[in-house]
């Protein structure tokens, strides 16, 4: 089964990428983990999980989520009291009672930590984007932030479980630079 992540916008490797953010943005293992790794003091906070409408460029990535309602989780991950990554993913919402149904019950837990702990979980390979100030998920990412920057970077993956997609992105703010990479 392939799952087309067809938005031309975001990009496998865009060439204006930033070295400071290069590494963040290529690595393919868990980014909570790597996070947990440069941080002892690392936390989760929902921001909102719910039944919502998926944006337009999420649309694109898989049939499965068009025209349809579907369970969006918002996150912020914290170094200390520093936001690093605004995370956002969606699920259909049939899903939740089937594949993805653990999920409903992760609280201030960490996705990363489920996703890279199933073998079965399939991942497809990352998409990069610069988000400017006019996209939503910038929007949504700098909600928190007392200072909003020009632009963001951001990667998405899609994965998949026994056919059902979950879609994460992840919006890297500022604070990660403090973080080695």
């Amino acid at each position: 089964m392939t799952f087309p992540l067809r938005d031309p916008h975001w990009l496998r490797r865009p060439p204006s990428v930033p070295a400071a953010y290069r590494a963040w943005l290529d690595d393919r293992g868990s980014l909570t983990r790597r996070i947990q790794q440069r941080c002892a003091d690392f936390r989760v906070k929902v921001l909102s999980q719910r039944r919502a409408r998926v944006q337009h460029d999420e649309r694109l990535v898989s049939p499965r989520l068009r025209h349809r309602l579907a369970w969006v989780r918002e996150v912020y991950l914290y170094c200390r009291r520093t936001p690093v990554v605004f995370a956002r993913s969606v699920i259909e919402a049939e899903a939740l009672h089937g594949a993805w149904r653990r999920l409903k019950r992760l609280g201030n837990q960490p996705l990363g930590a489920a996703l890279f702990a199933d073998p079965r979980i399939r991942r497809f390979p990352l998409r990069q984007k610069k988000l400017n100030r006019n996209h939503p998920l910038y929007r949504r990412a700098c909600a928190g932030l007392r200072v909003r920057p020009p632009q963001l970077w951001a990667r998405r993956s899609l994965f998949t479980l026994r056919g059902a997609p979950i879609l994460v992105t992840e919006v890297f703010l500022p604070g990660i630079l403090r973080l080695a990479p």
